[in-house]
């Protein structure tokens, strides 16, 4: 059973990373942990789906990212390490347990549905009543810091955007050439931190599974998107590269589908989480009877335990009142060749190759790769 990686924040964690860049740029009140370099602007290429093993399993694809390797560093993710949790950690600086997006589904408290926290439907959830605490980037803006987000346009007005990363010029810019040119027009302004997302390295190894031709290839795409920014951008700009999580592959046939195995939800009143890290919301006396169930059936390939207990291990950070009801009664963590499935619920979650969302080293750990070109 692979080792468990627990999350470092305050430390080494995806959630210091803007707080530390706002500090090495000389902004009152943010704390450099991270120890990045002082620059004239920061410039964090969030890269979804880079790994920390990944990038060193592949270094000679990727050239130019792997050449940051030695001087670089692994910090983690959080709990889970999915997308959703981490953009808002990235952007807010702040633990799971407190913005409060904790997993790509989750329940809504006081209800029996679920918010799918990247087709967030602002209509039924407000994302600022759902993350109410300031982001690191309006706590940034309202200093003065010029603040920019360079993504694609759909994305502007999405519940995501607005939970995690409100406060900051929202620059859109849909193909990699226009999202190079927009970032070095942002970058160029003195004092300024500009955040720039890349989605495709995942979205290509949930399709074909990172151990595919395609993830590579689109791994050497991302190296050259990441070296031609760098050269394009002025001296005196510090490029940080990040990632949100890494991933796994996992084969069809290891999969354990709870519609073929209705047992399993016993005492279950509903499903959420995602196929490597499950929240399981529990009729009341049901939770011993399901942490046993469970258990019994995935064995050492999982850590199933009950909220308190993970509340208890720091996976969250510190949890507010508000979030706990949207954390499961019992956590189903995938830590061997396995992944928990509902290909009646979630039909196209079933069919995705590569996975996240565990404390796995694989999917915790992320590089911190800081290129600033020495004088």
């Amino acid at each position: 059973m692979p080792d468990i990686v627990s999350p470092r924040y305050g430390s080494a964690s995806l959630a210091d990373v803007v707080p530390s860049a706002l500090a090495a740029l000389g902004a009152n009140g943010w704390t450099n942990v991270l120890g990045l370099p002082p620059a004239a602007s920061y410039v964090v290429l969030l890269v979804d789906g880079l790994g920390w093993n990944l990038l060193r399993r592949h270094a000679a694809v990727a050239p130019y990212l792997s050449s940051l390797l030695e001087r670089g560093m692994a910090i983690t993710a959080g709990v889970p390490s999915t997308t959703a949790t981490s953009l808002t950690s990235l952007g807010t600086g702040l633990p799971p347990g407190v913005h409060g997006v904790v997993g790509f589904t989750s329940r809504i408290p006081g209800t029996n549905r679920l918010l799918d926290a990247l087709r967030w439907d602002s209509r039924v959830v407000d994302p600022r009543a759902w993350q109410p605490h300031p982001t690191a980037f309006e706590r940034a803006a309202r200093a003065g810091v010029p603040v920019s987000v360079v993504s694609k346009r759909i994305f502007e007005r999405s519940g995501l955007t607005l939970a995690g990363q409100r406060g900051a010029t929202y620059l859109g810019a849909d193909l990699a050439g226009e999202r190079i040119s927009t970032t070095v027009r942002a970058a160029r302004v003195p004092g300024s931190l500009t955040y720039v997302y890349d989605g495709d390295l995942d979205s290509t190894g949930h399709r074909h599974g990172c151990d595919s031709a395609a993830w590579r290839y689109q791994l050497a795409m991302v190296d050259g998107l990441a070296k031609t920014l760098r050269g394009a951008l002025p001296d005196e700009v510090a490029l940080v590269v990040v990632a949100d999580h890494g991933m796994v592959d996992i084969p069809l046939e290891r999969r354990v589908d709870v519609g073929a195995e209705p047992d399993l939800m016993n005492g279950v009143d509903l499903f959420g989480g995602e196929a490597r890290f499950r929240h399981l919301y529990c009729a009341p006396d049901a939770v011993d009877g399901v942490v046993d169930r469970w258990g019994e059936r995935l064995g050492n390939r999982a850590l199933v335990t009950i909220r308190g207990s993970a509340i208890a291990a720091g996976w969250f950070g510190t949890v507010q009142d508000a979030v706990l009801p949207r954390l499961g009664d019992v956590l189903v963590a995938s830590l061997g060749d396995v992944a928990v499935v509902s290909s009646g619920a979630f039909p196209h979650e079933a069919t995705l190759v590569g996975l996240h969302g565990s404390l796995t080293p694989d999917e915790m750990l992320v590089p911190l790769l800081c290129d600033l070109p020495t004088p």
